[in-house]
Order: structure tokens, then sequence, then C-alpha cells
């Protein structure tokens, strides 16, 4: 039982009941504890070590909200994430505290960033009954994607709801005086870590090996031998496929009996993955599979979702050896491993090759160590020489992290959307009401209070805003009238999506175009949107296919890159192509082509829209078709019938239309069942849908 005079007994008793590991707390959870925060009702920043058990401090807090009749949103910046803290989350049902994604129907709501941010924007009602927002991962508001979106969801919180608490759950940040004085918080900080963690450098010169995997293999034998874990990041997707197979082939002749039996069935559930989604296994699930064969698996976006969870959760259960990741990892679900090696300390950026932040080093080291499992965790650099090992320690192990500056100036399209919000919302009517806004930012604050910038700041915020303000006007999304500024349609539309300006201006232009809407070019259009989750290339091949298809299609391309590989995927797949036949045509990672399918279905959808505030409505019933056909991965014959047979699917479906034609209405349920996954109750529904018409 957790010894905390300080609780509430209904908080102890829910927290033993749903955290029975959890018999007391940590230094760390003990030092906030102690400071009042759990029925203090200011506003904190809690900043300890990853895997120190910030969760739980934020759990104590929401329950002692919910308990005295209030309501909690707590903020993630991933969908990965959010998934993960509500499956923790809905233990706490049993206690009648309701649970789910949104506010309007949970006493606990986990919410992705951008979602927060959209009841920040129009749901003023339903922030005006948030109590208390809990900012998950609150370091991110120095990362340019999803920084701006949190810091302008949380001003605009305190404008609209100034009663609400805030605690920010954060990594240590190296201004975090700067970053209290904005959200008027106090600060809580502790450097205990549960599990000690160890930093070094390791060099191929001084291990006498020719490269950085040799080392790497030394790390995962020595691993091996004590029963450990490790987790590798390199910095592509390439790398961590190339990584995980010459390791493999390095130890599959080594490995014992037992071992082997259980990475087999890992293996098979990779290759299970396409089979039940009704493709042949591509390259990639069959290299991966492979791996894991010997214990070793990578992790990258290009794989299919439901392989990267069985990676994750097998490398939980203890069932592989080692996971090769890009960075991306760092962040999102809980998957910490006793030694984390970091072989390649460079990315690749629009400015080439750049060396990554203290801070990231410092995030992915700290997935080294997992509590209940290790005594101890490692962290390796690789180098070469033992001159660059010098140089990598004075810079990564023994140095600060970088100051947490706010992006949002420099995140063009935040700007935009923000200004867009501000006027639709009607909190700002003209440049000055936007100004203070912008004002009140974190990024008004950093530039309000530096000594050498202050001078500027306000002429310097002044001049962004007024080009945006600018760009906004001649884009026909704002406009000015004798009230003062105002969104048009085309605006009003923008501002209630999560999708960027640049999209929708992109859109806008396309739909103006005279004649017919050809939908091969409008797929191509939606590719090119920043939107659009890409579909990329595997690797030098030649990527004369994916020119080819689409000249196919009337649209003519000089260079080839992410956005025509992935234009070319959807058009196969709407032709009712699989995984496995898209990466052999055009060498990309077809993994992704449903999620990407799906997020293109819905960008047909706001094109509709925004045809529709244009006056545009020829062959508007076109892209319901076609959003339907991205939608499902179907050609037109079709599509009625996977619209209105739920969860028939795109195979059964052309395996119907084969055995019976398009008019189901004669056949009967014993026909039915005998077509390949057809069951009496899919049969059922398809006699209901075809009788009652």
């Amino acid at each position: 039982m957790i010894k905390m005079d300080t609780l509430k007994s209904e908080i102890k008793d829910i927290i033993k009941e749903c955290y029975p590991q959890i018999k007391e707390l940590n230094p760390a959870q003990k030092a906030v504890v102690d400071s009042g925060f759990v029925e203090d009702t200011t506003n904190y920043i809690i900043a300890i070590p990853t895997a120190s058990g910030k969760t739980l401090l934020g759990v104590m807090a929401a329950l002692n909200t919910i308990l005295n009749g209030g309501k909690v949103v707590y903020a993630v910046p991933l969908i990965s994430i959010q998934n993960e803290k509500v499956k923790e989350f809905k233990k706490f049902e049993k206690f009648d505290i309701n649970v789910g994604k949104h506010p309007s129907s949970s006493d606990l709501a986990v919410m992705v960033f951008e979602s927060f941010d959209a009841i920040t924007r129009f749901s003023w009602n339903t922030l005006r009954e948030i109590d208390l927002l809990i900012v998950d991962e609150f370091h991110m508001i120095g990362e340019y994607s999803r920084g701006p979106t949190i810091e302008c969801a949380i001003t605009r919180s305190r404008i609209l709801n100034p009663g609400m608490r805030i605690i920010a759950l954060s990594a240590t940040l190296q201004n975090m005086p700067e970053l209290s004085s904005w959200l008027d918080a106090h600060v809580v900080e502790h450097d205990y870590r549960p599990v000690p963690l160890y930093k070094d450098v390791l060099t191929t010169e001084e291990m006498e090996t020719k490269n950085k995997n040799d080392v790497i293999l030394r790390v995962l034998n020595t691993s091996i031998k004590e029963s450990s874990q490790i987790l590798v990041f390199v910095s592509t997707r390439r790398f961590t496929e190339s990584l995980a197979n010459y390791i493999a082939g390095k130890i599959k002749r080594k490995i014992p009996a037992d071992k082997k039996k259980a990475f087999r069935e890992v293996a098979e559930k990779i290759l299970d993955v396409p089979k039940k989604r009704g493709s042949l296994p591509t390259a990639v699930c069959l290299k991966l599979a492979e791996c894991v064969e010997s214990g070793i698996a990578f992790h990258h976006a290009g794989l299919f979702d439901k392989q990267k969870e069985i990676i994750e959760e097998e490398f939980r259960e203890g069932n592989l050896y080692m996971i090769t990741a890009t960075p991306s990892l760092m962040y999102g679900v809980n998957l910490p491993s006793k030694n984390v090696v970091i072989r390649d300390y460079t990315r690749w950026t629009s400015q080439g090759p750049q060396p990554i932040p203290v801070f990231d080093y410092e995030q992915m080291s700290g997935r080294a160590g997992r509590p209940g499992y290790d005594t101890e965790g490692y962290s390796y650099l690789i180098a070469k020489s033992v001159d660059e090992a010098y140089n990598l320690k004075d810079h990564y192990v023994y140095g600060e992290i970088e100051t947490t500056h706010s992006k949002l100036i420099e995140n063009k399209d935040a700007v935009y959307k923000q200004i867009i919000t501000q006027i639709a919302s009607t909190l700002a009517r003209n440049p000055q009401d936007i100004l203070e806004f912008f004002g009140s930012t974190f990024y008004g604050f950093q530039m309000s209070n530096n000594e050498y910038l202050s001078a500027f700041s306000a002429d310097s915020m002044e001049y962004e805003i007024n080009q945006a303000l600018e760009f906004l006007i001649q884009n026909g999304i704002l406009q000015t009238t004798p009230e003062g500024i105002k969104t048009t349609e085309f605006g009003m539309l923008i501002a209630k999506s999560n999708y960027a300006v640049k999209t929708a201006v992109r859109l806008r232009e396309f739909a103006k175009m005279d004649g017919e809407i050809d939908i091969h070019k409008l797929i191509y259009e939606i590719s090119k949107t920043p939107d659009m989750p890409m579909i990329s290339f595997k690797g030098r091949k030649s990527k004369e296919p994916v020119r080819e298809r689409l000249n196919k299609e009337g649209v003519f391309i000089v260079d080839i890159g992410n956005s025509e590989a992935t234009a070319a995927t959807l058009i196969e797949w709407m032709n009712e192509r699989n995984e496995y036949e898209i990466e052999n045509a055009f060498n990309v990672y077809a993994a992704s082509t449903r999620r990407s399918s799906y997020e293109a279905s819905l960008l047909v959808k706001f094109f509709k829209r925004i045809c529709e505030v244009l006056g545009v409505y020829s062959g508007l019933n076109s892209l319901d078709v076609l959003s339907a056909r991205l939608y499902y991965g179907v050609k037109d014959d079709i599509v009625p019938m996977v619209v209105s047979i739920k969860r028939l699917g795109r195979k059964r479906a052309r395996a119907l239309v084969n055995a019976f034609g398009a008019d189901l209405k004669s056949v009967t349920k014993e026909e039915l069942v005998k077509i390949d996954g057809i069951g009496p109750k899919t049969a059922e529904a398809i006699m209901n849908r075809y009788k009652s018409n």
C-alpha cells in the first residue's frame, strides 16, 4: 500500500487496485507529492527522468479532480501514446470514472494535441467544463510540427478558461524558469531514476573491429549472455533493415532450440498480418520475418501497424533479442530495454546531414533500463576513432541539453492557422487583437523577455503577422470589412479542419481549373499536400514504373519522388491491387498504403467541400465515389456493396461479384456461405441489404 498521508484514501484505493505492482512511491514521486501538488489548484511543471513514474503523478491529480466532480483532459503528442494511455486508464472505469477520447463523454479524456486544440477553437462550452489539463511530453513545445499546436492551445485555454489548472509532465529542460514564468507554474524537478543509467561511447578502433555494426554485435552477444535486450537507433528505414539483416545473419547459428521456437512463432505472427488483409507477404515482411527468426526485428513507418504492435509486444515479453529502429521510437510507446545503442548521431535534413540535438540523445538514452526488470541501464554511442569518441563524450554524455525555443513563427503554416482560428472564433477582429494573442504565447513571452531581442520584438512580431495577413487576404481566406477582419467561407472551412493552409490553397487552385474533375490528377494533387502521409521508395531501383503508371492516367511528371510514388500507389490500390503487388510494381514501402488511402479518402471529402464553397458543382458525385474507392480500395462496380454491407471488405465483395454478378437479390443464404470468408452473419447482412431493395 502506498504510505502517503497527503493522498485521499479513495485515490490510494484506486491506485492499489489499478497499479498493484506499485508498493510505494519512489523518491521523485514522493518529492512531487510532498510539494502538495495533488491538492493544490495552481499550475505545475513536473520534470523527472524517463521511466520515473510521471504518468502516476498525473493520474493522482486527475483522480483528485474527478473525485471532486471535475473533468480532466490528458493531452499527448501521438496517437500511439493516446491508445496506450486509454488502455491503461480504462481500469478506472470499475470506479465509475468514464475514460475516453473526448471530454463531452468522459470524466478523463485522453486527447492528441491536435484534438485538444480543436476544442479550444470552437467548442468553448466543452473547454470551459475542463477543470484540469495534463500535458504529457510537455518538452515537445519546442518541436517544429506539434510544438506550436500545443503552445497555442494552452494560450487560448488560459484566455477562455482561466480557472482551468494545467499540469505539464516533462523531461528536464534547460530553460525551466522561462517556461514556468510563462505558464505561471510551480516547478518540481528531481533526478531520481528507478534504474541507474550509465552512458558511454564505444569505438571501432578500441574494439579492433571494421565497422560500427560489429560493435553492436559485441554488445548484443554480451546482452544475450545476461538474458537482457538491446534497442538500436539508426537514422533511416533502410539502415534499420540492413543492420537487422547483418546481425541476424551473424547469430542465427548460435540460437538455442527453445529460443528458435519462440522466435519462429513471432515470425509467423508477422507473416499473418498481410495474409489477414488479403495480401501475400511483401518483400519487407519476408525480410522482417527472416530477421525475427533470429530474434532480431526492425521497426519503422514502412511496416504494417499491426506488425509494429507485435514487435513491441513481443519485445516487452522478452521474445526478441534486439530491435533496430528509427529515432521516432524515442517518443511514443513505452519500450525500454537494458541496453540502448545510438549508432547514428546524425540525421538527414534539408540542410544535409546534421548532428542530433543533445535533447534527442537524452530521450533515446532514457529508454535504457526497464523498471521492474533491470537493475541498471546502459546507453552507448558509437564512434570510429578515439578522437571522435572524445568529442562525442564531451558534446553528448557531458553536454547540456539545448534551450527550448518556441517554433511558432518558424512554422509559417502554424502562424496562418492560428490567425485564421483567432478571427474565425471572433477572438480577434483586427491586427492588434492578433498581436495580443501572439504576445501571450510562449513565443511572445520569449521575445519580450529576451534582453537582446525585446527592443525589436513588437516590430518583429508585427511584421510577421502583417505578412501572414497579406497572404491570407490575397488567397481569399480572410477579408477586410467595416466591422474588422473576418474569415471568408473558405477560411471558415480551413478553421474547422485540421488541414494545413497550404493543403487548402493547393486544392482550391485545382478546383478552380476549368473542365471536368480528373480523378487521377486530383489524386496527384492530394499526394503533393503536406497532410498526405507519404509512401516512400525502398531503395535506388528505377522509378520508371511510377512514371509510366502516372503517364498512363494522363499525369505527366519530370521528377519522380515520394509524392509520385504515393499517387501511383493510391491509383493501384483503388484498382484492387494489394500491398504485395504494389510493392513489387513500384519498389515502395507498400504496408503504409491503407493509412495513406484512408487519409486520401478524407482529403477528397475536404476537396468536395472546397468545391461547394467555390460554387463548383459539376462532377461532385464522382468525388463521393472516389472517396469510397480510396477508403475501401475498390473499383467503381463494387462501391455500393462495400459501403452498404458493414465489414464486408473488398476481397469478399469481389468474390461475390465474380460468383453471382452485381445483383444478389436472388442468391440464397446457402449459396452465399459457400464463398470463402462469408459466414452466416455476413450472409444475413447481405440478404437484408438486397431483400430490402
